[in-house]
């Protein structure tokens, strides 16, 4: 690879004006920074550049031979939507170089208004495979800012692919969640990690636990806390690899400190591009670097599986903590009846929904049938001790549900890299006759439509929080969308009410806060061994916080954690203000036949509006989850 001085871009971020004087003085050749409203970094209302200041930032770097990325990279509610276009109308005005973006409206709008300005897909997009880029490119987006969790490896094979411009973050803060799957700040605070206003749970303290016993495994101690990216040391790594933007965190950062970071990256990457073959790291900046951390350092999973050595479990230097664990509201709580007595139910309430479960094993599959689901979901992440779905099993499931007159719809992964897509393609070569998938994310709704022709229903992964949304996923040929979990019931009503596709809700069941690719086993549980011990992982075991909410941990067949919500969500008492959706949902993937059958007959009966006589289920604490307050806190300032 010939390199040069255009092989590298230096992304540098700014919050403030002088942050950004600072990050151009000291060599950025871009910089990324937000406007008061529509982006990740809203906690404070002296960061972020106003109207005004947006233009006169453009120009001033654009004199300068600076670009500069606006980001628009939040999820948007449908009240934003009018202010959304009226900002897009404003940027295509003063047009920055490119706009980083996570919500698909975004995308559609761009589309819609005739926006004249590159898109770069936030890495709040979860990009993982090959097909996703495919899509993308065909939607205008000229860069990805890939998931975290790919190697370098992965990376350089994703470009090689696909050809498309690669961003990375390559030194600061990291979230230990996959980017766009964590919900836990927007359901237990109302304020969304994915709307820029994260209260960092991954900051809190937690002791690993055997959930049956509860026996303390490993006690107190910040299990979550994933040390500062920093590729200081493998400037040479990302360049072969094939990426093209060195992208460095700190929006909320001082102008000292970005100028400082700016400068040595700067030096670094000069000093190999002059002398490739020559090249050494200057232990002199290295120093300085490490001296002046904010927490410790870690390459995540740049080069494989991160170790204990890469969480900071004992949070000395954690720098700020954001909140503390609280009590997760029961179903009943006052807050949450006061909400569902005030609001009005969705439109055409005499629509009764669909009922659908979403299921782990064969016999669940049978048991949600026999007890009134509608639809059956089966297939997607099972969590040991359950294997996943054999082709004969998937075969009988097929049998049983078309012979009770019932759908039944295969189940992809929330997060799919090109691997799991294609053993994903094996199933489509048996021809069998599922009335459609439900697809986890835009790779797989991509290349699924390659191999079936079969109805395409869009999970709870895509995070849908608008109407506008909902179209982009019409418009790729879904047949229904499933509403976000962060958004309140008034929310959720709107884009029932307004989306121009089928709308699921998820009512009831063990929801995931998080999920990750670190391995917790690995990590934290005493005396595993993947190799002497491997049933340990047979075992069920649960994060416990300081409230005292006991969160479940799951790991998949694609070994992928599932952090669950202390309390299973729960909205039985308020089902009827759910008619008019499509489709009303239980995740019934951590519950066993017997309790799905009981859990399915509760709510085909309040459906039916056949009283339950009775609402006892052993073993379970229920919650409302984001329904206790009246709206996900919006990003507009």
């Amino acid at each position: 690879m010939a390199l040069n001085k255009n092989s590298v871009e230096l992304l540098a971020p700014a919050g403030q004006w002088e942050s950004l004087v600072a990050a151009i003085e000291a060599g950025a050749d871009a910089v990324y920074l937000g406007g008061k409203a529509f982006n990740m970094r809203v906690h404070r209302t002296d960061f972020n550049f106003d109207d005004e200041q947006l233009k006169a930032a453009i120009e001033f770097a654009h004199k300068r031979g600076v670009k500069i990325y606006v980001t628009l990279n939040n999820l948007i509610s449908a009240e934003e939507i009018a202010p959304l276009e009226k900002y897009l109308l404003y940027l295509n005005e003063i047009q920055p170089d490119s706009i980083l973006v996570q919500d698909l409206a975004v995308i559609n709008l761009v589309r819609k208004l005739g926006i004249k300005i590159p898109m770069h897909a936030s890495v709040m997009m979860n990009t993982h495979n090959f097909h996703t880029v495919e899509l993308l490119k065909k939607f205008g987006i000229t860069r990805v800012v890939v998931g975290r969790e790919l190697t370098l490896t992965e990376v350089s094979l994703l470009k090689e692919r696909t050809g498309i411009e690669i961003e990375y973050f390559m030194h600061g803060d990291m979230c230990f969640a996959e980017s766009g799957q964590c919900i836990h700040s927007g359901v237990v605070f109302g304020q969304s990690g994915n709307r820029g206003r994260c209260m960092k749970p991954c900051r809190w303290i937690y002791k690993l636990i055997d959930e049956a016993t509860g026996e303390i495994l490993n006690d107190f101690s910040y299990k979550l806390a994933l040390n500062d990216m920093c590729m200081f040391r493998n400037i040479p790594d990302l360049i072969q690899a094939g990426v093209v933007s060195f992208k460095i965190e700190g929006r909320m950062r001082p102008p000292e400190f970005v100028r400082r970071l700016v400068s040595t990256y700067r030096q670094e990457i000069d000093s190999y591009l002059a002398d490739p073959t020559g090249y050494a790291v200057n232990e002199e900046r290295w120093k300085n670097l490490y001296e002046n951390r904010v927490r410790d350092f870690t390459t995540t999973f740049a080069f494989g599986a991160t170790t204990i050595k890469d969480i900071g479990t004992s949070g000395k230097r954690e720098p700020r903590i954001f909140s503390r664990a609280v009590v997760e509201p029961a179903f009943d709580d006052d807050a949450v009846k006061e909400i569902f007595s005030s609001e009005r139910a969705i439109k055409n309430p005499g629509d009764k929904p669909k009922l659908s479960a979403r299921l782990s094993s064969l016999e669940s599959a049978k048991a949600a049938v026999e007890a009134g689901a509608d639809i059956i979901y089966v297939g997607g992440e099972i969590f040991k001790p359950l294997k996943p779905f054999t082709l004969s099993e998937i075969k009988k499931a097929v049998e049983f549900a078309h012979a009770a007159g019932k759908k039944i719809i295969l189940a992809t992964p929330r997060t799919s890299k090109d691997k799991d897509l294609s053993e994903l393609a094996e199933i489509f070569s048996e021809k069998i006759n599922f009335d459609g998938v439900l697809v986890g994310n835009l790779g797989a709704l991509n290349f699924i439509k390659t191999l079936t022709d079969a109805p395409i229903y869009a999970d709870v992964s895509f995070s849908v929080f608008n109407p506008v949304a909902a179209d982009f996923l019409k418009n790729l040929g879904a047949v229904q969308a499933t509403a976000s979990l962060e958004l309140s019931f008034a929310q959720v009503r709107s884009v029932a009410e307004n989306s121009p596709l089928p709308i699921e809700i998820i009512v009831h069941g063990a929801i995931e806060s998080m999920i990750c690719d670190h391995d917790f086993a690995k990590l934290y549980l005493p005396d595993y061994d993947e190799f002497a011990t491997p049933e340990k992982l047979n075992k069920h075991y649960a994060l416990e916080d300081e409230a005292g909410e006991v969160h479940s941990l799951r790991v998949d067949q694609f070994k992928r954690w599932h952090i669950f919500f202390g309390k299973d969500l729960c909205l039985l008492p308020y089902v009827e203000k759910f008619f008019g959706a499509a489709t009303l949902r239980i995740e019934a993937q951590n519950y066993s036949s017997e309790v799905t059958a009981q859990i399915v007959k509760l709510y085909r009966n309040a459906l039916d509006k056949i009283p339950n006589s009775s609402f006892l289920i052993p073993n379970c604490s229920f919650g409302a989850g984001v329904y206790r307050f009246k709206q996900s806190k919006n990003s507009i300032q």
